[in-house]
């Protein structure tokens, strides 16, 4: 007999009310299922920060119950928290061929070993604890991705993943819609779904578009060498791009570090097909004529180290940009890097380079669901309840107002945040208790564990800058201490006034009475207060204390 306490609950870690760092478990009785474990890009208030990954330290606490991580996709958001989690939990993996050869290439350079990974395709079913767990093909911006149908104690739960309807796609793998339609029929009590292009009308453009706008820009740039910068993982896009050099007779050379690696491992799986000779290496293409190269290249984000970014800065020895250069961005920005793509723009407008964005031109076309896709997928799917998924709040709110449109009643349906429970049943979906949630800083490799306090140090720094105190204390009198100030502009005069100051107040009698403590405790004190009613700035100030 069923124990009365087992409730079905889907916990959420990420990826709602945000873009990214996509994580969502589904917990019943002693089984945990994770659905993807996603990274997302830090925004200029985290200075210093490389990427952001869900705060896992729920899953850390209950790690016996984990019986199985399904990933709907291979993309940044939904894997690159991977290496972290597994270096904490070890159970099995779930997914496509490129999706674990992804995680696999992450996990190897991690040093992380002895991870079970079993490869599905569609309509494959998994059984893992109490869940049943069928993968359904579904279109998107990269190869294998696949929405979810979870059978579990408390019904059907169909989860979308990433998503959209493309009937001509580039693999000639359209979605499933035939079984989902089954699917639906059977009953489903809750439905998770994509809510990243809810706001945008109609359908979204099939990938098949941008290959004839590809083609147009490859056919009228002679005497040009092409750049084209996409997303390393966006394999159907980088094929498009490569049958368009070859369809001009053109050399091929991958810049950027990971498209140059997942280029290789989609090639190496069949996913991505070229002949051998038409690839060349980056650092050899001076020996390629300008107008019979084609460079596919990452940074259609800006980001600071990427191969693009550092070719519009002149930064990258390999690829001088110049007026005999074409540069495509075939992507569109993420929301919170508009600034930066644009500053990578710009600075390639000033090199001489002539620039196609998607402005300008149909050179990026969305992995995800317009409207009347969505609309499409509630009439398939018939959910009794709702909850929407991936995007920011705005987003999740205006799915909320559509699903009410397809005739899901308001009270069958919640708008998730990071850390809510939410039990469902036969009568109804209800949020609980919260669980721990939010965000884990990673600098380099290193997770950081108290990433609010470096973040405030790193922003105190960047506005106020800091000053440096060496002082040495002798038994009765100190030396003249040394003042180095970094990020704030103290001129001579007021940097000897400070000393004189430090140096009269603690010769006094009572320098014995001082600790360590409160002797640095002065010092700070005595610098910090002229600066701010001077300069009206507090710097950080940092006193070092010898003892002689």
């Amino acid at each position: 007999m069923e124990k009365k306490q087992n409730k079905l609950k889907v916990i959420f870690l990420g990826g709602v009310g945000e873009i990214g760092k996509n994580m969502t478990l589904l917990e019943y009785g002693e089984h945990i299922l994770v659905i993807d474990a996603g990274m997302s890009f830090p925004n200029e208030q985290m200075p210093g920060i490389d990427y952001v990954i869900p705060d896992y330290n729920y899953l850390i606490q209950n790690k016996e119950k984990v019986c199985g991580i399904v990933v709907t996709h291979g993309h940044e958001d939904h894997i690159g928290a991977l290496p972290f989690l597994l270096k904490e939990i070890k159970a099995p993996l779930y997914g496509s061929n490129l999706a674990l050869a992804l995680v696999k290439h992450k996990l190897d350079e991690a040093k992380i070993k002895n991870i079970k990974m079993n490869t599905v395709s569609d309509e494959d079913v998994i059984n893992t604890g109490c869940f049943s767990v069928e993968f359904i093909q579904v279109n998107h911006s990269i190869a294998g991705s696949y929405a979810l149908s979870i059978k579990t104690p408390r019904g059907i739960i169909f989860f979308s993943g990433d998503f959209k309807i493309d009937h001509t796609p580039i693999d000639h793998k359209p979605i499933n819609l035939t079984r989902i339609a089954e699917i639906g029929k059977k009953g489903v009590t809750l439905l998770m779904m994509d809510s990243t292009n809810v706001e945008r009308n109609g359908f979204s453009m099939s990938e098949q578009n941008v290959y004839r706008n590809l083609d147009e820009i490859f056919a009228d740039s002679i005497g040009k060498r092409i750049i084209v910068a996409t997303f390393a993982s966006n394999i159907h896009r980088v094929q498009q791009i490569i049958n368009c050099a070859i369809k001009y007779d053109r050399k091929i050379a991958f810049s950027g570090r990971s498209m140059i690696k997942i280029a290789e491992i989609a090639h190496a799986l069949g996913e991505l097909k070229y002949p051998n000779e038409k690839i060349v290496d980056i650092g050899k293409i001076d020996k390629i004529p300008y107008d019979r190269l084609c460079i596919i290249s990452t940074g259609t984000q800006g980001e600071p180290m990427s191969a693009l970014t550092r070719m519009s800065q002149n930064e990258f020895k390999k690829v001088v940009i110049s007026e005999k250069d074409i540069v495509v961005l075939s992507a569109s920005a993420i929301p919170g890097n508009e600034k930066l793509v644009y500053n990578v723009i710009n600075n390639l407008y000033k090199m001489g380079a002539e620039v196609i964005y998607q402005t300008l031109s149909d050179v990026h076309v969305s992995g995800h669901a317009c409207k009347e896709e969505l609309k499409i997928m509630f009439s398939l799917v018939k959910p009794k309840f709702f909850m929407p998924i991936h995007g920011e709040y705005r987003h999740l709110k205006q799915h909320v107002k559509l699903a009410q449109e397809m005739g899901i009643r308001k009270e069958n349906m919640i708008i998730p945040e990071p850390g809510f429970v939410v039990e469902v049943g036969p009568r109804g979906i209800k949020r609980t208790e919260s669980v721990t949630a939010g965000s884990i800083m990673v600098d380099g490799s290193v997770v950081t564990e108290d990433s609010e306090m470096i973040l405030r140090d790193r922003r105190h720094l960047a506005g106020d800058g800091f000053v440096i105190a060496i002082v040495t204390r002798h038994s009765d009198e100190i030396s003249p201490p040394i003042i180095i100030a970094r990020g704030i502009n103290l001129s001579d005069k007021f940097v000897e006034e400070l000393r004189d100051d430090i140096e009269a107040e603690l010769t006094r009698d009572k320098l014995d009475e001082y600790d360590i403590h409160s002797f640095k405790q002065a010092v700070r004190k005595m610098i910090a207060k002229p600066i701010m009613k001077e300069l009206k700035k507090k710097p950080m100030v940092i006193p070092i204390i010898i003892e002689d």
